[in-house]
């Protein structure tokens, strides 16, 4: 390891940092001064790269965790030869650019996952860990080893107080992740105050009885944490391994060096004798000729490595073609087409009522014989969100290529692993648990949206029919918020043919997740309408489920348990009502102006919608002048048929709302 250039490098990354922050006189300087020798170790030797090839199957992921160190990132990516200019780290948070106030994946080459929020960068990276002992588990052969890289993550002091982030450390020593590295980047200040304000557990002690193996060092001695990183690399251990490097946040800059202004941008004030004190020429963005040049030499060496992974990878595909033939398809975001998907359903019995979430379980254990690629998990609730993958067998420490994971009851974790398992791009992730406990993994849910990833959960108990377990237990209003997540698609279905079309549609989405909100109590097959219709029509969100039989008087809309309500009413109302079946907002708005005007034509004003939750979201489709038979309060503890006539979610009540007017 050649110290005196990585020396050098660590001091220009610093001047990038202090640059790009004053430029825009925002950001965050702490981690990017404070962890720079870590960078230089990881970035300048030991991380296996590809910055030619960023999507690469078998590179090593780093994840910053402590995303609001951004610039740490964006300088150690551009220094490494990344497609990340010099002017790309001038654009630092400005508009458009590559270089977002927080990294954002999908708009910067090299950053594996959007972190900002503390402690979900662990999480993914536990599920990167997860998803890369399942890759090497289903593609490495005896002969051939293709998958054999490991995921390393640079958390600090607000990442690991974050309750997500000990979710996830429980999971991931619990489960034996020894392709895990996180490195704690320990300089006991938080942005308020040093943390010793509001923490005094032992960290190390904690991690150890995870289950973790842990080593403290100093994060200055590029030997130490050369060291540290090699032997966790070596250790084959069943152990995840926690690096504790003691730093100091923002150092460099004096004045505000190991307090807790050094977190933000305070340290601007100071740029000019910082960058001097640091030995930079009075040219801002600077990168000396003998850095750039290290660097260019460490790109070929992994370019070179990379090719020799290629001849390794021709002759497993030579073969293997068939796995090789899944392994491409899955990264290139190919599979089975819809009506190969809806042809792998058998259609449910037409005279056996089910509760949707019995359904959810059929369809998705006949979508797991199709998709090999495809897992489940749930948060301790198998038995009731019923989407236990019965012929695949359970992920654990010794059986890495199950496809069944038990979570625990870490709802928060479960959602920020999966999203690490999408962010991996071969697998199909899933979660499950109740409908009000979205809640608890709503910050994952939103990052799962805005990083456009391909995951799906199974949310049942949705409504107050929960019954006896009571308000606590009944969702009036968990639907209606997930509703309100962009490019995330909320899809209800009424029957055992609609929720073999919201499975369907959850895989046909690749550019967002999707929540499958089932119901606890069973539900009738709705026969009047036609399979093909159903399902269908679950794809386009929402569809005639009733068309009138005479002059168009009065629009009726449902959906999940509560359709079956509007059909009804719609029998006692006679030949000019029509009902709509609505189960997905998000896919009906994404049809053409015409499909909608066909299924809600803008004319008839007379509509009423019923939902078993609050009212507010449906106004948008009944308009001013319509009504919606909703809950607008917390439930009861009583039977779930009771409940609901209780709080006037009935056939009486859509009826009454429909001919007042």
């Amino acid at each position: 390891m050649n110290k005196e250039i990585l020396a050098q490098a660590a001091t220009i990354a610093r001047g990038l940092a202090i640059d790009a922050v004053t430029g825009c006189k925002s950001g965050h300087l702490g981690l990017p001064l404070g962890a720079a020798e870590i960078g230089a170790v990881l970035f300048g030797e030991t991380l296996s790269l590809n910055p030619r090839q960023p999507g690469w199957i078998n590179r090593d992921r780093f994840v910053l965790s402590a995303g609001h160190g951004s610039m740490f990132l964006y300088a150690w990516l551009h220094l490494s030869g990344y497609d990340l200019t010099l002017e790309d780290l001038k654009s630092f948070r400005l508009l458009h650019s590559k270089t977002p106030g927080h990294p954002e994946f999908g708009e910067t080459p090299g950053v594996e996952c959007t972190t900002g929020p503390l402690g979900q960068g662990v999480g993914n990276a536990v599920g990167m860990a997860v998803a890369a002992k399942m890759a090497a588990a289903k593609f490495n052969t005896p002969e051939h080893s293709i998958i054999d890289h490991h995921v390393v993550c640079l958390a600090g002091d607000g990442c690991l107080q974050e309750g997500v982030a000990a979710e996830a450390s429980s999971f991931a020593g619990h489960f034996g992740l020894d392709n895990l590295i996180m490195i704690y980047d320990s300089n006991d200040v938080t942005l308020d105050a040093p943390a010793d304000a509001t923490q005094s557990e032992d960290t190390a002690k904690r991690y150890e009885a995870y289950g973790w193996e842990v080593e403290t060092i100093d994060g200055y001695d590029m030997d130490a944490v050369k060291s540290a990183l090699d032997r966790a690399r070596a250790a084959d251990n069943g152990k995840p391994k926690l690096i504790v490097a003691k730093t100091l946040i923002a150092k460099g800059i004096p004045e505000v060096a190991g307090t807790f202004k050094g977190h933000g941008e305070a340290g601007v004030n100071f740029a000019a004798e910082a960058r001097a004190g640091l030995g930079l020429p009075e040219e801002t963005f600077h990168v000396s000729e003998s850095v750039r040049n290290y660097f260019d030499r460490r790109l070929r060496e992994r370019v070179r490595q990379y090719e020799d992974w290629k001849q390794t990878y021709r002759a497993w595909r030579s073969n293997h073609p068939d796995l090789a033939k899944l392994l491409q398809d899955a990264l290139n975001g190919k599979g089975l087409k819809e009506e190969e998907l809806f042809a792998s359903i058998p259609e449910a019995d037409p005279e056996k009522s089910m509760a949707t979430r019995v359904a959810g379980g059929h369809v998705i254990n006949a979508l797991g014989r199709a998709l090999p690629l495809l897992v489940s998990g749930s948060a301790d609730l198998h038995g009731s969100t019923k989407n236990y993958l019965a012929e695949a067998g359970e992920f654990t420490r010794d059986n890495p290529s199950g496809r069944n994971f038990r979570f625990g009851i870490r709802e928060h974790a479960m959602g920020a692993i999966v999203n690490g398992m999408a962010y991996y791009g071969i697998f199909i992730p899933s979660g499950a648990t109740f409908t009000t406990f979205a809640d608890y993994m709503r910050p994952a849910l939103r990052l799962a949206a805005l990083s456009k990833l391909a995951n799906f959960h199974v949310f049942t108990h949705d409504s107050v029919a929960v019954g006896q377990d009571g308000p606590t237990h009944q969702p009036v209003e968990v639907v209606s918020a997930l509703r309100l997540i962009p490019n995330m698609d909320v899809i209800r279905p009424a029957d055992p043919e609609e929720t073999a079309g919201a499975f369907v549609a959850a895989l046909e989405k690749r550019d967002g997740p999707t929540a499958i909100v089932l119901s606890r109590q069973g539900v009738p097959n709705l026969t009047e309408i036609a399979v093909r219709e159903r399902r269908q029509g679950v794809l386009k969100g929402g569809y005639i489920a009733r068309m009138e039989s005479g002059n168009l008087t009065a629009i009726l809309i449902g959906t999940g348990s509560e359709l079956q309500l509007a059909l009804r009413a719609a029998e006692e109302l006679g030949a000019g009502v029509r009902v709509v079946s609505l189960p997905c907002f998000e896919r009906f708005e994404r049809q053409s102006a015409a499909y909608r005007e066909y299924v809600l034509p803008s004319h008839c004003k007379q509509r009423v919608a019923v939902e078993a939750g609050v009212s507010q979201t449906w106004y948008q489709y009944v308009g001013l002048e319509g009504k919606v038979v909703g809950i607008d309060r917390f439930g009861l503890s009583a039977d779930g048929g009771l409940v609901l006539r209780e709080l006037g979610v009935s056939v009486e009540n859509v009826v009454s709302a429909a001919r007042s007017f």
